[in-house]
């Protein structure tokens, strides 16, 4: 590690091959904190190159324990992390919202490392135990539309990093891979990210791994659709700025959707948005996520329909129904 390290200080980046063989060490323990964190810190004053990011992402599913939930249709629907806003869990909020309006999710989600509630806090907070055993992921994506997969279980590097990770309290390269490691390799995902780069790196792995993936940015920093700005989305086809008008909704502030001070805080927000009791702003960013999930799933459809089908799972109830068959059969 001192030799990459003193390499990595030089400015000299990593080959596919040399990011792989790290990662792998990583994953088998091999490095201890101090080396981790400074390897870690090397790309907070760096960008990381695509080969960099692909053979970080080439040694984590390598290592995986992959599972194999059947030939489903099924999205992966996640948000880097690392933008700083403390949001509630919006991303996790749209998945129900998504599996309420018919469709499957197959969530890959870990605890927050640099925000308050991770989707594993939050769902934890309910009383979720994780699993790695197929069958109970399988029941559970049958049973109400949504499986999640906890990355520590399925990823040993993910959790060799994760006591540095918290300690550091900032976006690592970490918040870039956990989107890309899904262990069932999901054919379709909706994806945030935290700034314009990481947007163009993130479609260029897309495009080569054949990946049908949504890719979102609010202009304003959020890693998510926010509706407190302009926000850009690409797909492999394309690419276009959007505004909430664009969707038939209003704006928000970033007040709007705060998601407290504690774990208790933005599970308690979240109940609110299930229930269809929280603010108008917050549902809406909700339903404007879980719309564009939709899109990518059924891209025939207009993203103004696909709104009006997520809103209609909210408010009727169905995505609070999945989100408690959820519970009951995970917990």
């Amino acid at each position: 590690m001192n030799r990459i390290l003193s390499n990595l200080f030089e400015h000299k980046s990593l080959t596919r091959e040399e990011a792989r063989d790290i990662m792998l060490n990583i994953a088998d323990g091999k490095y201890n904190d101090n080396q981790l964190s400074a390897f870690m810190t090397v790309f907070l004053m760096r960008s990381i190159t695509p080969e960099e990011l692909t053979g970080f992402r080439d040694a984590i599913l390598l290592r995986r324990v992959a599972v194999d939930l059947g030939n489903v249709k099924a999205i992966d629907i996640v948000g880097t992390g690392g933008d700083g806003k403390n949001t509630f869990n919006i991303s996790t909020a749209s998945c129900f919202v998504v599996a309420g309006a018919g469709r499957k999710v197959v969530k890959h989600g870990n605890y927050g490392a640099s925000s308050v509630s991770g989707a594993s806090n939050v769902l934890e907070f309910h009383g979720v135990k994780f699993t790695s055993d197929p069958e109970r992921l399988r029941r559970s994506l049958d049973g109400c539309g949504v499986s999640f997969l906890h990355a520590p279980f399925f990823s040993p590097a993910l959790k060799s990093v994760g006591p540095v990770r918290r300690s550091l309290k900032m976006r690592t390269f970490f918040n870039m891979l956990g989107p890309l490691v899904n262990p069932t390799l999901p054919k379709n995902q909706l994806l945030g990210v935290y700034n314009l780069k990481l947007m163009r790196l993130y479609r260029y792995i897309a495009q080569n791994e054949k990946i049908n993936c949504t890719i979102v940015h609010s202009l304003d920093g959020y890693d998510e659709i926010s509706l407190t700005s302009p926000f850009k989305v690409a797909t492999n086809g394309s690419e276009r700025v959007m505004e909430a008008a664009d969707l038939g909704l209003p704006g928000a502030t970033q007040a709007d959707l705060f998601g407290g001070e504690t774990i208790a805080d933005a599970a308690a927000v979240f109940d609110d948005v299930l229930s269809n009791r929280a603010s108008e702003a917050k549902k809406n960013c909700v339903i404007a996520n879980a719309a564009f999930a939709i899109t990518t799933l059924e891209p025939q459809l207009a993203v103004k329909d696909a709104v009006k089908e997520a809103r209609e799972s909210l408010e009727s109830g169905a995505a609070l129904d999945c989100f408690k068959k959820f519970v009951e059969l995970n917990g």
